[in-house]
């Protein structure tokens, strides 16, 4: 009887991967792609993030499908590819590159799969690995509910959560910036 060993990916394959995907456990995991408003929304985001890091020349804000390489955490993830993101690491030398290091701030819009008790779960410890990693705040934007839930590495299990009429910010992680959740679901 013979067994077949499956080959463990790197961050090589990663970068030969066509779409979005993350290195998870030696394993390239494939992310959907998403709907309309999950993505409009994700672009708001980015474009307000875009636009105070030129207004004050610190960090870069970065748009949908950029990889994020950090040292392997204790779940096996090696990667990330938030929805939006805010980083104030070192770029690399080489501007085809992943980024060395975790996003500042991770932003993850739920897409319509992302409902329930099984992506709550999946939600929840890729939180745990954002923190792990090092990232500062993770904004979690759901659609549906019109709401934006922070969770700080400081306290993970303490979401400040902001619905319509409310300004959401991102503090630690991108000092005085805010944006209004009206706009964000307009």
């Amino acid at each position: 009887m013979s067994t077949a060993s499956q080959a463990v990916a790197t961050l090589d394959d990663l970068y030969r991967t066509e779409g979005k995907a993350e290195l998870i456990g030696g394993r390239i995991v494939h992310l959907m792609p998403t709907g309309f408003r999950p993505g409009l929304i994700g672009g708001r985001i980015y474009r307000s993030l875009d636009d105070h890091a030129a207004a004050t020349g610190r960090g870069v804000a970065l748009p949908d499908n950029v990889g994020f390489v950090v040292p392997e955490l204790v779940s096996g993830r090696r990667s990330f590819s938030p929805d939006a993101a805010y980083f104030l690491g070192p770029l690399p030398a080489d501007e085809m590159e992943f980024l060395d290091g975790p996003p500042t701030l991770a932003v993850e819009v739920r897409s319509k799969s992302d409902y329930g008790p099984a992506a709550e779960s999946e939600l929840a410890a890729k939180r745990a690995d954002y923190f792990e990693a090092g990232t500062l705040v993770v904004w979690d934007v759901d659609p549906k509910a019109e709401t934006v839930r922070v969770y700080r590495a400081a306290s993970p299990d303490e979401p400040a959560t902001f619905t319509r009429g409310q300004d959401a910010d991102a503090e630690p992680a991108v000092p005085g910036w805010r944006l209004a959740v009206d706009r964000i679901f307009a």
